[in-house]
């Protein structure tokens, strides 16, 4: 009798413990249990930790409620500007109601999936091609907008969603170079151009001061005189008045006209050309003078000694100073 007792025992735990260990669920941390009694939701969603269920009544179904990484696939498309763009994405989302992830879809991963691919469709062909290289912050928000208004239903909320990439055809990749090439050099012409206009401002304001302080201009020669030396140049390049030139052609053309015109005027015009004649006897002696003075610059700077290169500027501002002194000669000459 007893050992009867001890066997109805023995089985009865055992049984116990074949239906506890048939009953028995462990829910993670990151996971919620959505119970079905006999087909139907039943009660609320399991917590993480030890639960139980009636083996063959109930069935339970775990839902991750980690964030989802999921990769949108390449989506081709045309934008609003008629430009064919390749474009991807990630979506990232997470389930805020087990409940309804598990009974309003049937695969919730797969429609999110298939909604973003259609929603970056739909913002390819609203948007042009430079919303999609620049303004992508915009784009962001309005295709996460796009996604998560149905996935509300299906107990998912939407975190965030990236473009990640934007293939362009090589034509357009090599447009778009020549057109930043041709920024570029518009830029720096406009820069170029500025400089120039600020300097030629500047180099204004210097020759009004120089013709108010004639010494100044004398002072720049020799300043670039010396400077043209100190480089051991074996060429030396000194300016002549082109007023002087002028005073000359000028005192030309008015002599055979001036005799051949009137010869009634022959004690004043006389007077007149004989002087002129001589200014322009002084001038051709300061010119051929500047021109030895030019020579002994050149000879002066073949031998590259700084010695004779300051004696040749000296001499070249000498000849300068008899030039200037002719051309003053020659105007009081026209003048009168």
């Amino acid at each position: 009798m007893v050992a009867e007792l001890i066997g109805a025992v023995a089985a009865v735990c055992a049984g116990g413990l074949v239906y506890l260990a048939a009953a028995a669920r462990v829910v993670k941390q990151y996971e919620r249990g959505v119970v079905f009694r006999l087909g139907r939701l039943y009660g609320d969603v399991r917590r993480p930790g030890f639960t139980t269920v009636i083996p063959g009544v109930d069935r339970m179904r775990k839902v991750n409620m980690q964030i989802v990484t999921m990769p949108v696939p390449a989506q081709e498309g045309i934008t609003r500007d008629n430009v064919t763009v390749r474009v991807d994405a990630v979506v990232y989302f997470k389930v805020v109601d087990p409940a309804a992830a598990v009974v309003n879809v049937e695969d919730y991963r797969f429609a999110v999936s298939q909604m973003a691919q259609t929603s970056l469709r739909s913002i390819i062909g609203k948007s042009e091609l430079d919303d999609l290289l620049s303004n992508r912050e915009k784009l962001n928000q309005g295709l996460e907008l796009m996604i998560d208004s149905p996935a509300v239903e299906w107990g998912v909320t939407i975190d965030r969603v990236e473009i990640k990439d934007v293939s362009l055809p090589d034509t357009m990749k090599r447009s778009m170079a020549r057109q930043a090439e041709a920024d570029r050099e518009r830029r720096a012409r406009l820069i170029n151009a500025d400089a120039e206009y600020q300097a030629s401002k500047k180099l204004a304001q210097a020759a009004h001061q120089m013709a108010d302080t004639p010494s100044a201009l004398q002072l720049r020669l020799l300043q670039t005189v010396m400077a043209v030396a100190a480089e051991k140049n074996s060429t030396l390049v000194l300016p002549i008045p082109v007023e002087l030139l002028r005073f000359l052609e000028r005192g030309r053309e008015t002599g055979p006209r001036a005799s051949a015109g009137d010869d009634a005027r022959a004690p004043e015009g006389a007077e007149a050309t004989q002087e002129l004649e001589g200014a322009q006897e002084l001038a051709k002696g300061d010119a051929l003078e500047s021109a030895e003075a030019l020579e002994g610059a050149a000879a002066a700077e073949a031998a590259r000694t700084p010695e004779d290169a300051q004696a040749s500027a000296d001499d070249a501002l000498g000849a300068t100073e008899e030039a200037r002194k002719a051309m003053e000669a020659l105007r009081h000459a026209v003048e009168q």
